[in-house]
């Protein structure tokens, strides 16, 4: 097992109330347990909601409370006791809601409606205390007596899945993106889940059928961006500090981002973006306006060493939050789903307290010298150079692609993908997306001359986690140009695991056949060795190793590393 915080490894099989595997690492047994009974709550939700849609009154408002409300249980998210408390009073009035909505259609339509059980007759007890007692039987490892620790891995494979793709759904639903269809995949697969299922391999068909809805989730979120923001180019990022008063924005939520800048216009206040923020810079419709300065710091496990030495609030807008220390707890803010006890939440995107408190803050007292990095390579730019990119393959400019990214961890052993990416050769490209991208983009990798004067950043970053489907656009492309499979180009994946979104990544790169997927360092401690064994064998995955150079060159040779 490891935690998602210590990372502290062994492979004996799950242990009983990790509060990894439950998914609630950092929380205590409180907000666990109710995070537990929320997910219970929502399969109970879904199952009336299925089956209302199924007899034409379909609900996609509540089916966007399913997602926001899925998002709120993934890992660093949300802390909030009264937050889950008021989750699970809000899903409560949903199932009422979806139960008459799916009674009056059938009845209308002419079918008896069916009596549901299981999740859908749950009623949540009327006190906090109530709730955690009733938590106790249902969580992640409820029946592992009875159907063993690999089924209950593989399930936690399909509910982790779901809450990745939940959060992309929302990412693009505040944006105004949704799609019925996929609404109903996710009320079909939350009830999937209610049923217990204990067959392994329809497990693993689930599993990548999760996959498949997320390539279209993430299809949507695509266009979501590029439709509220424009379309991602290439630039350069300032990463030092500009003289002034400041606000630091994490997380994820652009269209927040976009609220914070049009707030502060004219204002004297600098944005600064962190962790996952900084592929906005690449976005045109983001990067216009002159007080979005540059992005500060590093990755979301150093956030607690960064926050404490900036001057400014910061605001934390959608997940990769962890404890505030005491020196920055004052003037930190949580938005949309996340939450912490004892730190100020913001309901929607008015943002005139953080600006206050820019404003009585220091803010940056002199500025640095620039230094910066290159963003803005999604699938659009990269696609334009896709006849140089070929030429430099046909011609040998070109010997590898290198698609490094994902969810990072605090562990040590992950210097891994430092190391690796600084052996890559000159002749070489590297994709990255995801947070895995702060352990390596500080360094100089140079450019590389494709054909004639086209020379680029031999290091391109796509975006966040959810770029990971620009990787895929650009593979896909060139293959087809190429007249050849993705998994016979000459491209080499090497992804860094780490929470729920990397869970549906995994998935819907599995759900298109690609194969040789280099993972780690650590693998997910819902999944018992025997449960990897399988997955690793079916879907042609390979374990990196402690041995980043002997793993590079068996890549370079062509070989499965």
């Amino acid at each position: 097992m490891f935690c998602y915080q210590c990372e502290q490894a062994d492979r004996s099989g799950p242990i009983p109330g990790c509060s990894l595997i439950r998914g609630t690492c950092g929380k205590d047994e409180t907000t666990s347990a109710l995070q537990d009974l929320l997910i219970y709550q929502l399969k109970g939700v879904a199952d009336y909601a299925a089956h209302a849609r199924s007899v034409g009154a379909g609900d996609d408002e509540a089916a966007g409370f399913l997602a926001f409300a899925m998002f709120t249980t993934l890992t660093n998210v949300n802390f909030s006791q009264t937050r889950f408390v008021e989750f699970i009073r809000q899903a409560d009035q949903y199932k009422t809601r979806l139960k008459e909505s799916y009674e009056e259609a059938a009845l209308k339509s002419g079918s008896k409606p069916e009596v549901l059980s299981g999740p859908a007759e749950f009623t949540p007890a009327a006190t906090t205390e109530g709730l955690e007692e009733q938590a106790a039987s249902l969580g992640i490892l409820a029946g592992i007596d009875e159907v063993g620790p690999d089924v209950i891995g593989l399930r936690a494979l399909n509910l982790y899945g779901l809450k990745g793709i939940c959060a992309y759904i929302h990412h693009a639903e505040v944006m105004g993106y949704t799609d019925s269809g996929i609404y109903k995949d996710l009320e079909d697969a939350l009830v999937y889940l209610g049923t217990d299922p204990s067959d392994i391999e329809d497990l693993l068909e689930h599993a990548l059928g999760l996959g498949r809805t997320n390539l279209a989730v993430l299809d949507m979120l695509n266009r979501a961006n590029s439709g509220s923001f424009g379309t991602p180019s290439p630039t350069t990022v300032r990463t030092t500090p500009v003289k002034g008063h400041a606000v630091l924005i994490s997380g994820h939520d652009f269209p927040g981002l976009k609220a914070l800048l049009e707030q502060t216009e004219g204002t004297g206040i600098n944005v600064y973006t962190h962790g996952e923020m900084l592929p906005a810079h690449g976005y045109p419709e983001l990067r216009k306006y002159p007080h979005l300065v540059g992005n500060y710091g590093g990755a979301w496990q150093d956030q607690q060493t960064d926050f404490a030495n900036f001057p400014g609030p910061i605001i934390m807008t959608s997940n990769c939050m962890i404890e505030p220390r005491q020196a920055y707890k004052h003037h930190i803010y949580t938005n949309g789903p996340v939450g912490w006890p004892g730190v100020r939440h913001i309901a929607d995107h008015d943002f005139s307290e953080v600006i206050r408190a820019a404003l009585a803050l220091p803010g940056y007292v002199s500025t640095e010298e620039a230094k910066e990095i290159p963003v803005g390579f999604g699938h659009d730019a990269v696609l334009q150079l896709s006849d140089e990119v070929l030429d430099a393959v046909h011609s040998g400019r070109l010997k590898r692609i290198f698609v490094m990214g994902g969810c990072d961890g605090a562990s040590p052993g992950r210097n891994y993908f430092r190391d690796y990416a600084e052996a890559v050769p000159d002749d070489a490209l590297i994709l990255t997306m995801g947070c895995a991208k702060y352990r390596f983009n500080d360094l100089n990798f140079g450019e590389l001359n494709l054909s004639g004067n086209v020379d680029v950043p031999r290091l391109l970053d796509v975006g966040q986690c959810n770029d990971s489907y620009s990787a895929v656009r650009i593979a896909m492309a060139l293959a087809d140009a190429l007249g050849c499979e993705v998994n016979d180009l000459p491209l080499t994946m090497v992804l860094s695991w780490f929470e729920q979104k990397a869970v549906a990544v995994l998935l819907t790169l599995l759900a298109l056949g690609i194969r040789n997927i280099n993972l780690g360092p650590t693998l997910p401690a819902f999944l018992t060795p025997a449960a990897i064994d399988i997955v690793v064998e079916r879907f042609g995955l390979h374990l990196i190793g402690d041995d980043p150079l002997s793993d590079l060159n068996n890549a370079m040779a062509g070989a499965a590393s």
